[in-house]
């Protein structure tokens, strides 16, 4: 429950750049500096980074003042660093808005070639990894592992107790063997190619069935397909034979 909301999606800007500041004053006071700089730019981020925003994130900071924002400076009210003279604002720089031209340019004069893609954002204003993300919380307590593992694959909500995650391709399948739990159940066709799939939750034999016809549907089998599976690592294993399972079945389970 973010006390600043939810932007488009599930992601909480104003909060969340509120905490990183909590965490940035905790490391300014241990090493001993006497402000902070942020690469916060006026008007870019249409959530978090417009001149209301900016206070509110600075004063429930803890930071009110401390925050020099150097690629905005000269259109922001004057911060504590350049009423003390500590930093010259003639120095300082007035760009503003949503295009990153300004700043491409800055770092080809500064000779400045890696840098991060500027179109980057958060995970959390991806629709579809807001919804799997919706679905977590939903359902089970969040770990790191559980989040690594909405970034992969096909993700299908099979029942309150159970989900299954189904690879695209060798490096989701390669990525998925390497975040399964114990106790998770692994999928694979036999016969034919095929992706992996990750299973986790409670799997009865129903649960099984469902998922061995979701596998069949992104096999390379036309008809009827022999699944194996086994509860990591390698505690019970077994296999089932499925039809692939229709579109119009597979889109109402999958997130």
């Amino acid at each position: 429950n973010p006390k600043h909301g939810y932007g488009k999606n599930l992601n909480p800007c104003i909060d969340c750049r509120i905490l990183m500041l909590k965490n940035a004053k905790k490391l300014m006071e241990e090493k001993g500096a006497s402000f902070l700089i942020t690469g916060e730019v006026l008007g870019q981020r249409p959530r978090s980074q417009y001149l209301a925003a900016l206070k509110i994130i600075e004063r429930e900071g803890g930071l009110d003042g401390l925050v020099l924002r150097p690629l905005s400076a000269k259109l922001l009210p004057l911060s504590v660093p350049e009423k003390e003279g500590w930093v010259n604002r003639e120095k300082l720089l007035e760009i503003s808005g949503r295009s990153r031209k300004p700043q491409i340019d800055l770092a080809d004069k500064y000779g400045i070639r890696d840098y991060p893609c500027p179109a980057g954002g958060c995970l959390l204003t991806d629709r579809g990894f807001a919804q799997r993300m919706k679905d977590l919380m939903t359902h089970s307590e969040i770990t790191l592992n559980d989040v690594e593992l909405l970034k992969t694959g096909r993700y299908f909500r099979l029942s309150l107790q159970t989900k299954l995650v189904v690879g695209r391709n060798k490096k989701e399948n390669e990525r998925l063997l390497r975040l399964a739990n114990t106790d998770d159940i692994c999928f694979e066709p036999v016969e034919v190619k095929g992706p992996i799939g990750i299973g986790r939750g409670d799997f009865d034999q129903t649960m099984i069935s469902l998922a061995s016809k979701i596998m069949a549907r992104y096999s390379d089998g036309n008809d009827e397909v022999r699944i194996a599976y086994q509860k990591l690592p390698g505690k019970e294993t077994g296999s089932a034979r499925a039809k692939p399972m229709k579109d119009m079945e597979l889109q109402k389970l999958r997130i």
